[in-house]
């Protein structure tokens, strides 16, 4: 597809998995997206810093367009970050959406009413096959975040590899969290130019969701789906 697009970046597989498909499809994605809350600092629902997802633009090899933004403000200044983009000769947004339905609708009405293509390269597919697929790609990515009415809080800081899938299929949720059961930042994959460093610090509660804080700390060997000790992961399965 022609043309220099951008991609909505929360950090996670998902849209880790996007960018993936977007490039392997010939697309040219110039640009990250990310729109983060302006008094914590960190991306909404994966409780990411912002610092890190600059680490991540930096270790993928993309700009990063990073937005304070309130709850109350997130329709407005989407709008003119669209604006924006149109302004600038981008062709489209590509999005790592799978199956919610309204979530799609909102993003995609205002994208399109901007001039802008919406694009969404994994939409309606089994979230258990784009699991697979980012799992066997050498995606790699460790939960932030998890909603402790669909999983306990031990979930947080295992690592999305080898034999997470069999583990979160019995756990009897969306493998992809999809449904908001638990959130992710990828750290390696064919996305990245290199592996991102990280390591694991305090874990907090907030509103019925565990989080995990990150920061930048020493390399992690992407192998292992047991919870993450100062982000360097039991190697034994």
């Amino acid at each position: 597809m022609g043309g220099r697009f951008a991609l909505m970046w929360s950090g996670g597989k998902d849209s880790a998995l996007a960018l993936d498909r977007a490039r392997r499809a010939g697309m040219e994605v110039t640009r990250l997206l990310t729109f983060y809350d302006s008094a914590t600092q960190r991306v909404r629902f994966h409780a990411t810093r912002v610092e890190m997802l600059e680490a991540q633009a930096a270790a993928v090899g993309i700009g990063l367009r990073a937005t304070p933004t309130t709850w109350a403000d997130m329709e407005a200044n989407l709008r003119l970050e669209l604006a924006s983009l149109h302004e600038e000769g981008f062709t489209g947004v590509v999005f790592g959406d799978i199956h919610l339905a309204d979530v799609r609708a909102w993003y995609e009405d205002r994208v399109r009413a901007s001039g802008l293509e919406h694009i969404e390269p994994i939409w309606g597919e089994p979230p258990a096959l784009l699991l697979a697929e980012f799992i066997s790609s050498g995606g790699r990515a460790v939960i932030t975040c998890v909603d402790l009415a669909k999983l306990d809080e031990a979930w947080l800081g295992r690592i999305i590899g080898e034999g997470f899938a069999s583990e979160i299929e019995a756990a009897g949720v969306d493998p992809c969290g999809e449904n908001g059961e638990y959130h992710s930042f990828a750290f390696a994959g064919p996305v990245f130019k290199t592996p991102l460093p990280w390591m694991a610090g305090a874990r907090r509660l907030d509103s019925g969701f565990a989080q995990l804080d990150l920061t930048e700390g020493r390399p992690v060997a992407p192998i292992s789906a047991t919870p993450a000790t100062r982000g360097r992961p039991r190697a034994s399965r």
